[in-house]
């Protein structure tokens, strides 16, 4: 009997050595082609990309995963206890397995069977082995899966510290609402920083790995507070938290209060999509998407609103002098009309509007019912809110609103100021145009909008439309007139002209009015847009000339030489435009536009700055009495300061007596040019103060007539007006600085003769070695067109030749 029990005991030992033996060769083959965990050590996570205005407001997040990699030595304790707590309790004790807590799970799932108890099985894998799977493996439920992550947690607990560990499983695991690590959770939950979390926030944090959809804080609410409520009673447990602390975070709401996805200035949706082209285009899509880059951009918040209101206003103004074009659509009234209206998707960033339907429309009023408000859970409200659209409040109609609207049509209203429940019927504008505001002095993009509505059209008027900058090219043309020997009083003979194109056409410039006005000087030639003086310069000039000047100004990268193109024949952007301007108010400094300041790399490193001036004495660590450190200027100067003054002079004359009159209403000094072209095609009102450079430009996406007298001065101007005011409120008004060595003399605007000082005579500036002009100076004319100079008898003396005299 003993030898049979000593043989059944070898024979049991044998068999369990090639057991042991079978599952050894197993998990060795299961280990022999595991994933390098050393990768672990180089983990670069996809991180947002976040975009801020010049004050840190966040204009936009850029993510194919929404994370922000929080190092662990800054992630408060009340979130690592919340995830100990929920998912590991012994992560600090256990080597990568927790033994006792894999036979507490066998344990609880052989009785749930045994029970016949439903619901899912318990699981047992540590923080590691979630790292490990997460990093490495799949989420397919095998044994061989669960086998080859246990071997490469110990690998993994063998190489790196628990803090590591940790590191890697809270800025990694997804938690829900897009967000990846506990950093993106904390904000898209509820719009707070990690370390502003209360017990309670983390608590809930802490229950979303198991599932986040199964703990929706709107779609499974109840749920979502139980799970919340056991990981504050595990964290109890633990002793991290009193009962009584403990009980009284079990009795709060969830209290979420999701994030919006997106800009936190409505109006920026034109700058930020043009921001995250250039990102692209510098760094690609994966940098742009994934790198964790911090971008600063130049966007003033306060003056993109004004920019904004201004052109709103502007192309509202416009359209409705059109009048009304007709409902947006129309749908059933049934039983529930909010349903159906609900289901029109409103202009997303013109939150002063909403939809309506007409319920009722008799005489001239009519009863509307609201859109619906929809949660950010896409829940739509019971509530059905009806308003009064009376007549009285829609001025811009003729029609009685029984007579132009009927029910069932779908329309855009706005509250009236004041008046409770009473609403103004408002339509989309056809009318389109772009507006810039720009630092002159640094080429910083303070403002920009490309449009009156990204949400309707994500085209961008500012930078993408190419559009014929009209008589607002023509400065470029006087420019370089004063550059090569003109002077603001130089006279140019404004009369019929004849050009002779290169396959033999005839061209025949013409002034806006259709008339000729004789001798005229430069200056009065800006201020009042004369077509026919503009292009005799150009052909004094020579259009290669006017090319290279248009090029160094930045308005074009080639430009044909036909004289067409001096009265701004050629195609370009408002951004341009802008930077041109711009130019001329620094004093001739070359600038290359920007809205981009600084972008810092996910470790911090700047990686692109736009600022690129010299202060080799600005990074001193102390103060020992020296001088202010000096910033080197290091831009080209394209045009000579004295010059710049000069333009700048002429164009304070367009806002004071020309075409831009409409601009007076600011009150302080603005240089700036109108710009209309053939058939009223495109309006532009280009100008600058001392402090700011503004392009506006207004016109139809499709080139069409806008009707006649829509000119720069009449559309483009008055939207410039308004936001300059809007945008400098309160900032004191300066005068632009006067170059030294320029003499000031008093002159006939009209023949730029020397007069004593006074009357209707101008102060104009002159550089050293020129001066007013002498009438013997004037030649070209007969005797009679010479005495009807002297005494204004006629706008059209008769010439004896055309040219400069």
């Amino acid at each position: 009997m003993f030898r049979l029990l000593s043989w059944l005991f070898g024979f049991g030992v044998f068999s369990g050595l090639i057991a042991l033996g079978g599952v050894g060769i197993y998990v060795w083959s299961l280990s022999d082609d595991l994933p390098d965990y050393r990768v672990l050590e180089n983990y670069q996570p996809p991180v947002t990309t976040r975009v801020h205005a010049t004050d840190g407001t966040l204009l936009a997040e850029f993510a194919t995963e929404r994370r922000l990699f929080q190092p662990i030595g800054t992630i408060p304790p009340e979130v690592i206890e919340a995830f100990l707590s929920a998912e590991d309790a012994n992560f600090y004790s256990h080597f990568g397995i927790d033994v006792p807590g894999v036979f507490r799970a066998a344990r609880d799932n052989v009785l749930q069977v045994v029970d016949g108890a439903s619901g899912s099985l318990v699981g047992a894998s540590t923080i590691t082995q979630q790292v490990a799977k997460n990093f490495l493996l799949t989420s397919e439920q095998t044994w061989d899966r669960k086998i080859r992550e246990a071997i490469l947690a110990l690998r993994i607990e063998n190489t790196f510290s628990k803090d590591e560990i940790l590191e890697l499983y809270l800025n990694e695991i997804y938690l829900g609402m897009g967000s990846y690590g506990v950093s993106a959770a904390a904000l898209n939950y509820f719009d707070k920083a990690l370390y502003e979390l209360t017990y309670a926030e983390a608590a809930y944090l802490a229950a979303l790995p198991k599932g986040p959809t199964n703990y929706h804080p709107f779609r499974q609410p109840q749920a979502a507070i139980e799970r919340r409520n056991w990981v504050l009673d595990r964290m109890v447990e633990n002793r991290y938290l009193t009962a009584e602390d403990a009980a009284q975070y079990k009795a709060e709401n969830l209290n979420v209060i999701p994030r919006p996805a997106g800009s936190q200035v409505y109006s920026a949706e034109f700058f930020t999509e043009e921001v995250r082209r250039q990102i692209s285009s510098l760094y690609g899509f994966d940098q742009l998407y994934g790198g964790g880059l911090s971008v600063r951009t130049s966007l003033d918040p306060e003056m993109q609103l004004h920019a904004r209101r201004a052109l709103m206003d502007g192309l509202i103004n416009f359209d409705q002098r059109r009048g009304f074009r007709g409902a947006q659509t129309t749908i059933e009234i049934g039983d529930d009309w909010g349903a159906a209206l609900a289901a029109i998707q409103p202009l997303s960033d013109v939150p002063e509007w909403t939809l309506a339907v007409v319920l009722e429309a008799e005489g001239n009023t009519a009863t509307i019912g609201l859109r619906p408000t929809i949660d950010v859970d896409g829940r739509m409200s019971d509530a059905r809110l009806t308003g009064s659209l009376p007549g009285t409040a829609v001025t811009w109609v003729r029609e009685p609103i029984g007579q132009l609207l009927s029910v069932g049509d779908v329309v855009y209203v706005e509250p009236v100021a004041g008046e409770e429940g009473v609403y103004t019927l408002r339509q989309v504008p056809e009318i389109e145009g772009g507006i810039v505001a720009m630092d002159p002095r640094t080429g910083r993009v303070l403002g920009l909008v490309g449009g009156f509505s990204f949400s309707e059209s994500e085209f961008n008027r500012a930078t993408q439309a190419m559009r014929q900058p009209g008589s607002s090219f023509k400065p470029l043309v006087y420019a370089a007139a004063l550059d090569n020997g003109y002077t603001p009083a130089s006279v140019v003979l404004d009369a019929p002209l004849e050009v002779v194109n290169a396959d033999g056409s005839l061209w025949q410039p013409e002034n806006y009015a259709r008339q000729f006005y004789g001798p005229q000087t430069l200056r009065r030639g800006i201020e009042l847009s004369r077509n026919v003086m503009t292009v005799r310069l150009a052909q004094d000039l020579g259009m290669p000339m006017i090319e290279e000047y248009a090029r160094q100004f930045g308005v074009y990268d080639d430009m044909p030489h036909v004289l067409a193109m001096a009265l701004g024949a050629g195609e370009t952007t408002v951004l341009r435009m802008t930077a041109a301007y711009a130019t001329i108010a620094n004093g001739g400094r070359k600038i290359t536009p920007t809205l981009i300041d600084r972008i810092q790399d996910r470790y911090g490193e700047t990686i692109y700055r736009h600022d690129e001036r010299v202060c080799e004495t600005c990074d001193q660590a102390e103060w020992h009495g020296q001088g202010v450190p000096t910033i080197v200027d290091t831009r080209q100067q394209v045009l000579d300061p004295m010059t710049a003054y000069q333009i700048t002079s002429m164009m304070e004359g367009v806002v004071q007596r020309g075409t831009g009159t409409a601009v007076r209403s600011i009150g302080r000094p603005v240089a700036g040019k109108t710009g209309t072209t053939n058939d009223y095609k495109d309006a532009w009102f280009v100008g600058y103060t001392p402090e700011l450079a503004v392009g506006v430009y207004v016109g139809y996406d499709t080139p069409r007539s806008m009707g006649s007298a829509s000119t720069g001065g009449e559309l483009a101007a008055p939207i410039f007006a308004n936001f300059v005011s809007a945008a400098l409120e309160g900032v004191p008004a300066s005068q632009f600085p006067v170059p030294e060595g320029m003499n000031r003399n008093w002159i006939d605007p009209r023949t730029g003769v020397e007069i004593v000082a006074g009357g209707s005579g101008i102060q104009e500036s002159f550089k050293p070695g020129t001066g007013p002009n002498r009438m013997s100076s004037v030649i070209g004319l007969n005797s009679q067109a010479f005495d009807n100079i002297q005494t204004g008898a006629t706008d059209q003396p008769a010439f004896a030749s055309g040219g400069l005299f």
